[in-house]
């Protein structure tokens, strides 16, 4: 798939969703019991080609442990919006500066199995830039082709028992890296609106 961000951007919701979301399969539908978050879908603009940025979390944190996921986190008392909150978080995990951020839209909310609200935040990185990776949070960044990632034939549908009931969800297997659960559903989320877009 050939990537316009001008069409992208366009597929985009140009202000946080009010209501609009995708509920992961075991996910509450109701909002208001789950912590809201935010992530930033950061799309790093390469010489060969657009690249998403993504981090491996740590093996030891509370959630999500040792998964690939968006640099982000939960809704801070301080955080103004969505936007806030994804570009603290992305700065405190990975250590990349806001100039370095281009926002192109958001997608609708994404709520998950775990118990959050999450706004994805989708941007624009413009090299050059430096990495400071948080150790404690963050045990590898690294970056996937946006062409792969948007690649329906890259997106398997994999199935869990999870607390007493059966679970489906996306994973995007890249090289050494095992794409799946919330990170997966949001990139999903991104495909399936510029089929329709």
């Amino acid at each position: 798939m050939s990537i316009d961000l001008e069409r992208l951007q366009r597929c985009l919701l140009a202000s946080p969703p009010n209501g609009e979301a995708v509920i992961e399969d075991g996910a509450q539908s109701e909002a208001g019991k789950l912590t809201a978050a935010a992530v930033l879908f950061p799309i790093v603009r390469r010489d060969n080609g657009y690249t998403v940025l993504l981090t491996q979390r740590t093996a030891h944190l509370r959630d999500h442990a040792g998964q690939v996921s968006f640099p982000g986190g939960r809704v801070e008392p301080d955080d103004n919006s969505p936007l806030d909150t994804a570009l603290r978080e992305t700065e405190e995990e990975i250590g990349l500066a806001r100039q370095h951020v281009q926002v192109l839209g958001y997608l609708p909310e994404y709520r998950t199995g775990t118990g959050f609200r999450v706004i994805p935040v989708v941007a624009v990185v413009s090299p050059p830039f430096e990495l400071k990776p948080d150790p404690f949070e963050v045990a590898e960044v690294f970056e996937v082709p946006l062409a792969f990632l948007l690649d329906e034939s890259n997106h398997q549908r994999h199935s869990v028992h999870l607390r007493g009931a059966l679970r489906h969800y996306f994973a995007m297997p890249y090289g050494d890296y095992f794409i799946w659960g919330a990170t997966a559903g949001m990139i999903r989320s991104l495909t399936e609106r510029l089929v329709v877009c």
